[in-house]
């Protein structure tokens, strides 16, 4: 083989590598990582063993990339026909779809690997979770539950985080998982506020175009209540200390705050500051949760 042909190599190799972490929008794992974590330390009762953290954290990472490049992959057709996601990498030929073959084998594997390093049941668990995480993206094609069942892709994360630390699910991370699958699910419901016309147009299912974008609005209000609700019980059942009840304040505020940014009038600010809530919600629970645990 020539040496420009290694070069030639080498470069496509490195040009994929640089662009993966776009396509499966890595930098969007800090919405999810940070409820794992609470469902990490509240399993603990404390900071766990660095080792507990670094399996988790590449659970997590393994989970995400399946179940992002299996978005990727399955919904190609519908982004390379929607004005918002035409401009991805699959439908602009960017990447490749055998990348998203690889991607999903790849975080498979360190899905499984990391699980069995944790305990028996999070082995066990670990395909079901990945069957979940592979079939969500069909949900659009026949159910308006698609934005609520996304939810529960997110609402994983802190069950398994607690399974991962004592190797048995309780109440209390179903109680977790129930406020992330709301939270998450409130956010999909309005973010597809903007997909209206597209849905509607390729017969694609979502609670916008069931109800229409004024009552989805509603839902999505009632479904962010019912998330912090959740989380005020669990601190009660748990009874964890002052620092966790600031932290659900606080990110009560920023969801309502979040209904300043945009409405049912006016869906035009769905955009970077509107993703940063996410982070700003999950971020402050754990950073409560954290100091109420340890101090």
């Amino acid at each position: 083989m020539k040496v420009g042909s290694v070069e030639t190599i080498r470069d496509r190799v490195l040009f994929r590598l640089r662009e993966i972490p776009a396509a499966i929008k890595f930098e969007e794992s800090i919405f999810a990582l940070p409820f794992a974590y609470t469902g990490m330390i509240l399993a603990s009762e404390a900071w766990p063993s660095w080792i507990i953290f670094i399996w988790i954290s590449l659970a997590m990472v393994g989970g995400r990339t399946l179940g992002m490049a299996a978005n990727r992959l399955i919904d190609v057709k519908i982004d390379a026909s929607n004005p918002r996601s035409n401009d991805r990498h699959l439908p602009r030929g960017v990447l490749k779809r055998i990348d998203m073959v690889v991607l999903i084998i790849l975080g498979f594997a360190l899905l499984m690997v990391s699980a069995a390093q944790l305990n028996r049941l999070a082995l066990i668990l670990a395909p079901v979770a990945a069957i979940y995480l592979i079939c969500q993206p069909y949900f659009k094609r026949f159910t308006w539950m698609a934005n609520p069942l996304l939810g529960w892709a997110l609402a994983i994360a802190p069950s398994a985080a607690w399974i991962g630390v004592v190797g048995e699910l309780s109440w209390e991370p179903v109680i977790l998982s129930l406020s992330v699958a709301m939270w998450a699910g409130s956010f999909d419901i309005i973010y597809h506020a903007q997909d209206l016309d597209f849905h509607l147009k390729e017969k694609l299912h979502s609670v916008v175009s069931a109800i229409g974008i004024s009552k989805a609005f509603v839902v999505a209000r009632l479904m962010d209540v019912i998330a912090i609700v959740c989380l005020l019980v669990l601190g009660l059942i748990m009874s964890l200390n002052w620092p966790y009840f600031v932290g659900v304040l606080f990110a009560g505020l920023i969801l309502l705050y979040k209904y300043k940014i945009v409405s049912p009038k006016d869906v035009s600010k769905l955009g970077i500051a509107f993703y940063r809530i996410n982070a700003y919600v999950s971020s402050i629970v754990f950073i409560g949760t954290l100091i109420a645990v340890l101090i």
